[in-house]
């Protein structure tokens, strides 16, 4: 069962419903800044967006793994907040298997595997066109039972 009021992992919110994801969203100026765009999130999963910029391409001619990490990480805290408790990353990792470049639309899609308490643990692959990018595996931790994020 997701965390607080939110339905269950595995019944996702209907299309175009707001979650306190959309609110953290809202707040979130590191994502927004980067041109991060929120595609849903509910129900212990969420989508988020990013078109890779001159400015996130490294030495390599590579997007920064920093940036892909932070999109991964969007996704990850998107998914782990919708039900409504305040709830932030304990740990997580990456893996990286393919490059991408300026002009690259990476999507990110997080959902929850498993959840015990006010621990999470949540899957998150990032994909360009169908292709995967990189895995991401993130562990949460509800700081705020029953408040809302």
């Amino acid at each position: 069962m997701a965390r607080g009021e939110g339905a269950p992992a595995d019944e996702p919110q209907p299309d175009g419903a707001r979650t306190a994801a959309h609110d953290m969203f809202d707040r979130d100026k590191a994502s927004q800044a980067l041109g991060i765009e929120l595609i849903s999130a509910g129900g212990g999963s969420a989508v988020a967006r990013m078109t890779v910029t001159a400015g996130m391409v490294n030495g390599h001619g590579m997007t920064h793994g920093g940036y892909l990490f932070l999109l991964a990480d969007t996704a990850f805290a998107l998914a782990c907040n919708a039900a409504g408790p305040v709830t932030v990353a304990a740990g997580a990792d990456i893996t990286f298997l393919r490059p991408t470049a300026e002009g690259d639309e990476l999507e990110a899609r997080a959902v929850e595997r498993a959840s015990s308490g006010r621990s999470g643990v949540y899957d998150v692959t990032v994909t360009r066109g169908g292709d995967v990018i990189a895995e991401f595996r993130g562990r949460s931790r509800v700081i705020s039972p029953g408040r809302p994020a």
